[in-house]
This record gives C-alpha cells, structure tokens and sequence, in this order.
C-alpha cells in the first residue's frame, strides 16, 4: 500500500507516519516545513517539500505515485489566531485540503483520512458528541467542517471514502514548542526551559482532556484497515479532564522546575471542552489510555533532550484589533 500523508514532518503526522511504516506502507510525505521538522521524518519515508496550496505540485504528486490512501494532516491549527488571519486559514487549510480531495477523486484513491477538530462543536456541548450539530466559533473550525462536509458531499458524487477524526489537545513528541499560539503543553515546556512564566489566559480554570500522541496516532493509522470506520465521524483522544493551571503543576513537577505563573486577560476560547469516545472505543477496541503524568513524563523527556527553542511571531497579522498583546511581544 502506498499512502500520501500530509503535515508529516509535523506533530501528530510523523508519528502517523512512523505506524504507516510499521505496518508496510510505502509513505510519501508533503510538508512545507511551517510547523514540523525534517528530521521528524522518519528516514524510510520519501519526503517532498511544499503546501497543499500547490496544486500544481499536487497534481504531479498523484500523476507520479500511485497513491491508495490519503492521510491529511497538514493545517495551520492556531485555533485562537485563526480569528486574525482568516485569509490564510481559509486559503491553507479549506482552499489546500481542496485540492487534494479533487485529486484524491480524479485518481481514485481508496480512503481519505482526514483530521478534523473538536473546534468544529463550538462552546456548550458537553461532552462532545459525533451526533451533535456542529456550531463552530472560530474560523479554524468553521474551515474544518467545510472540508467534513466536502467529503460527505464528494462521497455521495464521486464514491470517495473517507474517515474523518476529530482529536482534541494531543501532546507529546515532536510537538513544535516553538510556537507561541497553540500547543500549551509545548508552550509551558518551553517557558520552564528558559526560566520563563507560564503565560495562562483567564484565571486558569479552562478545562481541556489532553491526549498523548500514542492514544491517538496508531488508530488514524490503522483506520483504513477497518471498514466500519469508513464514512465515519470520530472523536478521538482522552477522556479526564484537567484545568490549565493542574497542567501548568503537573509540568513543574515532572520536569522538577518551578516558575511563576503569568495570568493574561481572557482571550475568545471556549471555556470547558471534551467529547465522548464511546464510537472510538467501539471501533478500534480502546481501552486504556496513557495518564496526563505519564504522557508528559515522555514528552519532557524528548523536549529537555531537544533544548528551548525561539518562538517566532507569525508575521501576517491580518487584524490587530483584540490580538492579545503577548502575542505582539519580541
């Protein structure tokens, strides 16, 4: 089996990459390098660099391998900052995605695999269900349901299968903590290393079920083995939930490092957010599911051994109006 899988080099996608391999797929990845890393790609990989906004470059990728499944991964998923750069949202991650359903459908690929967001449920819908109308409140999920919607309706047209995730707050290796505007494990990790404050939005009490990268990426990997995954919606991550400042402790304590916490003004977020996994446990037969401490224990050991990296600004604000100040900083 050959699969294309997109963002790669990112977080979540190289290690869907790493399960691909292990299971005998032939993997091309596409990244353009705006959040992942090369060396994330595993090495038996064939790496491309470029944007799923290429359709050129996606129209010769389908021409010259002979793809079966598509996994899409590559987003810019700054759900907060989405509210300020709604053009490139649009253009990168509904725009992007396009092309590569319209080419997944001309060259007849068996399944695409596309992960989605909890962000397309929007606020006051708990616990998050599959069943449940979507209300998303931010233009990163609004862009994500568009393209859930796209594939139902390319589905129904043209007979493309698919399988749509929903992941919620996944941490762990080869996440980018260099980026200031999402990730807040990374986040956190980053300001410890640097003997930084912990920057929290509000008062701290957000909560949030955070989900270690090794209960999510072996089951997008091997969803296209399992035919009553296709044509499903399904929610995938952990179930406790935490507040912002048990996460901001449980990090201090595993890293053995104690900084202050910072406490900016509330930013536009939903308040409280977790899903229901019953469909996840149904289908993939999930049982157990990796402790917050442990899961951070395995990813603080890979970021200490990586070192504090530079957090860049992202430099095409489209609207500085409400843009929360910290994220104006040098």
């Amino acid at each position: 089996m050959k699969s294309l899988v997109t963002g790669g080099a990112g977080f979540i996608g190289a290690h869907v990459v790493n399960e691909l391999i292990n299971m005998g797929h032939e993997v091309v990845v596409l990244d353009d390098l705006s959040g992942g890393y090369k060396d994330n790609v595993n090495t038996s990989a064939s790496f491309i660099e470029g944007s799923i906004t290429n359709k050129v470059l996606i129209d010769e990728i389908f021409e010259s391998h002979n793809i079966d499944y598509v996994y899409h991964l590559a987003a810019y998923a700054a759900e907060g900052l989405s509210h300020f750069i709604r053009k490139f949202n649009y253009e990168n991650n509904l725009i992007g995605s396009i092309n590569l359903v319209n080419a997944s459908i001309k060259h007849k690929v068996k399944c695409f695999v596309f992960t989605s967001s909890i962000a397309v449920y929007g606020a006051g819908q708990l616990p998050m269900r599959e069943d449940m109308v979507p209300l998303p409140e931010d233009p990163y999920g609004i862009a994500k349901l568009a393209i859930e919607q796209d594939l139902k309706a390319a589905k129904e047209i043209f007979d493309l299968d698919y399988i749509i995730f929903r992941p919620h707050n996944v941490y762990g290796e080869y996440q980018n903590i260099a980026d200031r505007y999402r990730n807040v494990l990374g986040i956190f990790m980053n300001q410890i290393l640097q003997d930084k404050s912990l920057t929290i939005f509000g008062d701290g009490e957000q909560t949030r079920a955070f989900s270690y990268i090794g209960d999510v990426a072996p089951y997008i990997a091997k969803s296209v083995d399992l035919k009553n995954a296709y044509g499903e919606t399904i929610n995938i991550g952990a179930d406790k939930q935490f507040t912002v400042n048990e996460l901001a402790d449980t990090i201090m304590n595993v890293m053995n490092r104690e900084v202050k916490k910072n406490y900016l003004p509330a930013r536009n977020e939903v308040m409280h957010a977790h899903s229901d996994h019953n469909k996840a446990k149904a289908i993939f037969g999930i049982e157990n599911y990796t402790s917050l401490s442990k899961g951070i224990e395995k990813m603080a050991k890979w970021v200490e051994e990586h070192g504090a990296r530079e957090t860049p600004k992202f430099e095409n604000i489209e609207i500085t109006e409400k843009l929360p100040s910290v994220w104006l900083e040098n």
